[in-house]
């Protein structure tokens, strides 16, 4: 009996080498809780990031994000990934006071983070080992500059997450790029509404000779509403679509800032993965833009949108 047992923990240490070696031991496993609802087309792409570099690396990737915006539901995710220890947490953090806990009771746990997206300045402060995406305030006051060499002296910033501080500070950084001539306009998800608001907006403000959005979502809604207000104010917007791509080549939208979102979906699981295998991390946090696409630009981008890389 002694030599049975003998064997079979030789077998089993074998086997398990062997599985090792081979590849087929349990795979790393990341969680992804962003605040970007399904079907939206700039999350889309950080999605595919995620999973192209799931696929590469072979980890696992379980990817999260609540059916409408809200910091309590994705604290609730954050905490539900943390009991799971997973071998790390990728997280964006639109609200600071809705996501602070729970990121860092995610790390209280020794599981690594890195915040992405919105959020860069509680990044740290929260225990996340880096942050990934863009200074939404620099990036929107270089928006403001070139608006305003293109002849926008006064301009708006349409909000369609209020609560959002990644998108708040885009806003801010707008209106110091317009010297302080610009003003905020809240408004919600719903297109039909966007469009509504932007136009009831100018129609009220005359004065008003530029607009700036701050998603996809919100630009084809803009652009209907300054047709709707028979306005003559330039529009910008942030981030990438086939369409909005299309009217920046035909010369309808004057420029969009692109955040490069794949790389914020792709870089995290890379620098997770060695992170866990040698300790290796970037000495800075990554910035994926701002890029500025231009009609001069546009073309050559399109085609990326159509593979969710732009």
């Amino acid at each position: 009996m002694h030599v049975f047992k003998q064997f079979i923990r030789s077998t089993t240490a074998i086997f398990m080498t062997l599985l090792m070696l081979t590849g087929y031991a349990q795979a790393e496993r990341y969680i992804y809780v962003t605040h970007g609802q399904v079907g939206d087309s700039f999350w889309d792409v950080v999605k595919n990031g995620a999973e192209t570099a799931a696929k590469e690396l072979g980890v696992t990737l379980d990817y999260r994000s609540p059916a409408k915006f809200s910091g309590a539901e994705m604290a609730k995710m954050i905490n539900e990934a943390a009991a799971g220890k997973p071998d790390g947490i990728v997280v964006s953090i639109p609200d600071a006071d809705a996501l602070g806990d729970a990121i860092q009771g995610a790390v209280a746990k020794g599981i690594p983070v890195i915040s992405i997206n919105s959020g860069e300045d509680f990044s740290s402060e929260f225990g996340a080992i880096m942050h990934i995406g863009q200074s939404e305030y620099a990036a929107a006051e270089k928006a403001g500059i070139f608006m305003k060499k293109e002849g926008v002296s006064k301009g708006v910033c349409v909000n369609q997450e209020p609560d959002n501080v990644g998108l708040t500070a885009r806003c801010d950084g707008f209106i110091e790029g317009l010297e302080g001539e610009g003003e905020v306009l809240n408004v919600s998800t719903d297109p039909a509404q966007i469009e509504s608001a932007v136009a009831a907006y100018l129609k009220s403000n005359p004065d008003v000779n530029g607009v700036l959005t701050l998603a996809t979502l919100a630009a084809g809604p803009a652009q209907k509403a300054i047709m709707q207000a028979n306005s003559k104010a330039k529009l910008a917007t942030f981030d990438l679509s086939a369409d909005v791509l299309q009217s920046i080549s035909q010369g309808k939208i004057l420029f969009a800032l692109d955040q490069q979102q794949y790389l914020q979906g792709y870089m995290p699981l890379v620098i997770l993965h060695n992170y866990n295998r040698a300790a290796l991390l970037p000495s800075e946090n990554v910035q994926t833009g701002p890029n500025m696409i231009t009609q001069d630009k546009a073309d050559a981008v399109i085609s990326y949108t159509k593979q969710k890389m732009r």
